[in-house]
């Protein structure tokens, strides 16, 4: 990622780096309770709601080309089961590792002579920035790697039912009367047939009995 526009000491999810002092070794171990900025999750399937508050856990080690950030994010995340629609509340744990380098050594963390060219080199890097680094981008990969893509209320939920929509949890029982439409035509066909018969009965009834009275 190219360098961000000055980064704000005031966001919950900016950190120092300062106390570090760029020297090779040394650690740093923080934890921070924050306000989940939004959209944080998979849109539309799950995610956590905005505000809700983010556990995280953090260790800095200053490295030569930079810091990195190794922590676990805690929070609880909320959907709807994919498969009865009803809504779930999931506690989720992201655990995530990340360089942020220094904008102004190289890979080895040797001083540049001068700014890099190549945009594309720096397009999936994260930078440190007058000794401060913004672990949104961080967070937010780590979140939706840690999501279910298709959350379920229980790993057995059965769903709903096709035919009427009934959740199946709450009525075991519910099923309906399978009728094979192979055969629904056949049943219709004789349900005229035996119409006909009656029919036929009835009129032979009647000969007869015209029958019995010319005699």
């Amino acid at each position: 990622m190219a360098l961000n526009a000055r980064l704000d000491h005031r966001n919950p999810l900016v950190f120092d780096t300062h106390e570090l002092g760029r020297r090779p070794g040394a650690m740093q171990r923080l934890t921070r309770s924050i306000d989940a900025p939004g959209d944080l999750g998979i849109q539309g399937v799950i995610g956590v709601p905005e505000g809700a508050p983010v556990e995280l856990e953090l260790r800095l080690e200053s490295v030569m080309e930079g810091v990195l950030v190794t922590g676990t994010a805690r929070a609880s995340a909320e959907g709807e089961c994919v498969r009865c629609l009803e809504p779930l509340e999931q506690q989720l744990e992201a655990d995530f590792q990340e360089m942020f380098s220094y904008p102004d050594a190289d890979d080895r963390g040797r001083p540049k002579a001068e700014p890099a060219d190549d945009a594309e080199e720096d397009e999936d890097r994260l930078f440190i920035e007058d000794g401060l680094f913004d672990l949104e981008p961080v967070l937010r990969d780590a979140v939706v790697l840690a999501l279910p893509m298709q959350p379920v209320c229980q790993d057995d939920c059965p769903g709903l039912c096709s035919e009427c929509g009934v959740r199946l949890a709450d009525d075991p029982e519910h099923h309906h009367d399978a009728v094979d439409i192979r055969w629904a035509a056949l049943q219709g066909l004789a349900g005229t047939t035996k119409d006909g018969e009656k029919d036929e009965m009835s009129g032979d009834g009647s000969a007869g009995a015209a029958e019995k009275q010319e005699k």
